[in-house]
Order: structure tokens, then C-alpha cells, then sequence
């Protein structure tokens, strides 16, 4: 098993952990860039204790070169942010600055985090294709399914599952609005990361869509996610949506109330992004305390919520075949129509030892189809835009996003986050020349 060094690390070391009798782990490697040395120093020996406590015998090894970690891997899960988390607050401050939405997954803001990853991410796919070809590549970086499509479009291996936390957040928050075990609740889910939709909700089998649809209409939904502001849903719109829209679309459907809750941080220099990077040195200091041998519960404030159990359920239901339904980023190979076979699409799965098999959806309900259609006409655009570097594609990319109100701006964002980010695009590096 390869994973990496960022904050989240401790989730996946307690899911780990949870499972072992099932999923037994021999080896995990955590890698790390130069810049991330320390961090991955301090994370590394918490996840030893954490280990040592609970009495597996996992072996963690550290390394800043992955290519020494990769050979005989079996999963292999990315967890990175190119530029780092001062790379995210210009991804949230420059659209803000417009009057606009500014987020790390959404609008201009999830464009650049996308053009920034991809080509690393492919990078990291051709090692993994030289050096363990049969591991699965199990994705968390953001914007996952962009990610997730860049890899089945141009990756040398196409093991690759995007994995979210928000669905299983989702199933979580309906969970606890009926006062049942999450294990009761199933939902159908399908549309693309950050933009899914639960389409039925099951209880003990039986469809009860109805029953959470009035409840959400009526506000008794608790938030699903720290990361985004809980602005309640209008209830006429919840009950002519009549399917249950994830955090996310909040940026959508409330964009003035989202934006003018960002207006007000970005006055007092609170952004999301800077709050997280507090969060991060406030973690890392926790980590630090060599009495310190569990994950502390200050993850969730980092957003990091539920994030093992969709990880460690995944990989487990690969390695020992389990069949079971799960929602993750994967091909959509017909299952939901009107979106290309080969696109990514965050959906239900069986999960099977030869990776998932998407749920036939069909039609997408006609109140979500378009929002979801152009979306992924603006994935589809970053993903070349990254991988040609050509500014007239991502100019396009740009425009044509919903976040963004004109080709007018969509230059100036496009122009200042370029500038912004030069050094972590060398795609571009035709157009810097040419200025």
C-alpha cells in the first residue's frame, strides 16, 4: 500500500487499522515531496504509534522519492495540493477579489487547481504503470472527477477510482435525520464529484425519497461537511427538486447568499483556504505529542470527515471481492445517459475485485441533467486546456463555467490566476513566452 503525508494520513491509518483482520496491510509506504519533509516526519510517526497502539503488525516506511515506494504495491492513493495550500488561497482570493465565487473545487477556482494537477497526477500514473501495473490508483485529489477523467483519458494505466467524501457525508447526514444506523441507508447516487446527486434513498430496502426530500424541505437536515457554510434550502425548491443535492450545490443554487458569506471573510481575511491553513499548522502541532497515538477528533474541522471509511471501504471491497454498493468517480460506460462512455461520472457501484461496475442509471432527472451537461462540458475543457497548455481552450473552459458571469471576466480570471500559478503550469509555458 502507498499513500502520502498530508493531514488526512491519520484517517486512513485508524481505517486501517479497523479492517485489518480483513484487510491485511503488511506494508505502507508514505511519500512526500521536499517541501512537505517535515510534515511527513511529524504524520509518519504518529501513524507508528497509532499502529503500535492498536497491536497490527503494518510496517510504515517514509520516503521523498515515490518511485522507491511504487514496486509491489497493490493501491496506490493520491492525496496532493501542487502549489500548496498558498496556492489554494489565490484560487479563492483572485475570484473574490471580482465579486465572484471563489472555491477550491468549483468556478475559476477549481479550473486552476485542476490545470496545476493533472499533469503531475499523469506523472505519477506512468511510474505506476512501469513500476506496479496492477495496483489500483485510488485518487482523493481534488477536483477528483476532473482528475479521474484526465487519467481514463490519458493515463498510462486506467486503474484508477476517484474517491469523495461528501456521498458517504451524505448517506451519514440522512442516517442521523432518521435516528438509524448508517448501515440501514443506501442511496442511488449519480452526476460527477462535487455535483451528485441522491436520487432514491433506501431504508431497510424500502424507497423513502419522499420522506427525506419533506424533511430537507423542511430544514431538519444537520450539515454534512465542516468546509461549506450550512445555508438552508429554500423548501418549494427542495420539493420540486424531489432528489437530494449534496453541499456543493450551494455554489449553484444560493450563489448570492454563498457569495456574500465569502465577501465577508475575504473582508476580514478569512477565506476558507486561510482557515485551513491554520487548521493544518494547528493538526500538525497535535501531532507532534509523542502521547498523541489516535487520530484526533480536530480532523473533522479540516474537513476530512468520514474520508477512511470511504477509503478503507473501498479497498477493501476490491481486495476481497465483495459486491457491495458503493458511489465513486469511475467510467461511466453507458450507466448514466448522455454523457460519454468514456467520461467520469461519480455514480453507484458494485465493487468488485476487478474494480467497479457503475449502476445503470438511465436518464438523469430532467431538473439536474443541464447543470450536470455543462459541467462536464467544462471538465472536459480544463482536462485539455492542462494537457495542451493552450490558452484559447482554457479560455473557453473558463467562460463556459457557471461560476464565472462573462467572457470578460472569464479573461481577467483567467489572465491574473496564469499569472498567479506560473510556476506550477509549464504547459503554458508557449504563452508566458509569447507575452
Amino acid at each position: 500500500m502507498l499513500c502520502n503525508g498530508s493531514s488526512y494520513t491519520p484517517e486512513l491509518i485508524e481505517g486501517f487499522i479497523k479492517r485489518y483482520d480483513e484487510l491485511p496491510v503488511r506494508e505502507l509506504w508514505l511519500v512526500d515531496i521536499e517541501e512537505g519533509k517535515e510534515k511527513l516526519k511529524i504524520v509518519s510517526n504518529l501513524a507508528k504509534r497509532m499502529v503500535e497502539k492498536a497491536g497490527v503488525p503494518i510496517q510504515i516506511y517514509t520516503t521523498l522519492d515515490r518511485r522507491e515506494a511504487l514496486p509491489g504495491a497493490d493501491f496506490v492513493t493520491t492525496q496532493l495540493r501542487v502549489g500548496l495550500l498558498d496556492a489554494r488561497i489565490k484560487d479563492e482570493r483572485i475570484p473574490i477579489s471580482h465579486g465572484l465565487i471563489g472555491q477550491e473545487t468549483n468556478g475559476a477556482g477549481g479550473m486552476f487547481k485542476g490545470l496545476r494537477t493533472i499533469p503531475v497526477i499523469l506523472d505519477i500514473n506512468k511510474d505506476i504503470s512501469e513500476l506496479c501495473p496492477d495496483a489500483w490508483m485510488i485518487n482523493f485529489t481534488n477536483p477528483s472527477g476532473m482528475v479521474t477523467e484526465a487519467v481514463l483519458r490519458y493515463g498510462s494505466t486506467k486503474k484508477v477510482i476517484g474517491l469523495c467524501n461528501v456521498p458517504i457525508g451524505m448517506e451519514m447526514g440522512i442516517a442521523n435525520l432518521l435516528d438509524v444506523d448508517h448501515n440501514r441507508v443506501r442511496i442511488d447516487f449519480a452526476g460527477l464529484n462535487h455535483m451528485v446527486f441522491g436520487l432514491n434513498v433506501y431504508l431497510d430496502g424500502k424507497n423513502i425519497t419522499e420522506e427525506v426530500v419533506n424533511k430537507i424541505a423542511a430544514g431538519e437536515m444537520e450539515a454534512i461537511v465542516n468546509n461549506i457554510i450550512n445555508i438552508e434550502w429554500a423548501s418549494e425548491f427542495i420539493k420540486g427538486l424531489s432528489v437530494i443535492p449534496c453541499p456543493y450545490h450551494r455554489y449553484y443554487f444560493k450563489q448570492d447568499e454563498m457569495l456574500e458569506k465569502e465577501l465577508e471573510e475575504f473582508a476580514k481575511g478569512e477565506t476558507r483556504a486561510e482557515v485551513v491553513k491554520r487548521l493544518e499548522a494547528d493538526l500538525f502541532e497535535l501531532y507532534k505529542d509523542p502521547d498523541l497515538d489516535i487520530k484526533p477528533p480536530q480532523l473533522e474541522e479540516r474537513g476530512g470527515a468520514y474520508y477512511s471509511d470511504a477509503a478503507c471501504r473501498l479497498i477493501n471491497s476490491i481486495y476481497n471481492d465483495k459486491k457491495d454498493i458503493q458511489p465513486v468517480n469511475t467510467r461511466n460506460n453507458g450507466a448514466i445517459a448522455g454523457i460519454p462512455v468514456d467520461s467520469a461520472v461519480e455514480v453507484s457501484c458494485i465493487i468488485t475485485k476487478d474494480g467497479p461496475k457503475p449502476m445503470a442509471i438511465g436518464e438523469l432527472p430532467v431538473q439536474v441533467n443541464g447543470l450536470i451537461q455543462q459541467i462536464k462540458s467544462f471538465e472536459r475543457m480544463v482536462i485539455e486546456a492542462a494537457i495542451t497548455g493552450d490558452y484559447n481552450t482554457a479560455m473557453v473552459a473558463m467562460t463556459i463555467n457557471p461560476l464565472v458571469s462573462s467572457d470578460k471576466m472569464a479573461k481577467i480570471l483567467l489572465d491574473e490566476l496564469l499569472e498567479a500559478h506560473k510556476e506550477y503550469l509549464p504547459k503554458f509555458k508557449a504563452y508566458f513566452e509569447a507575452k
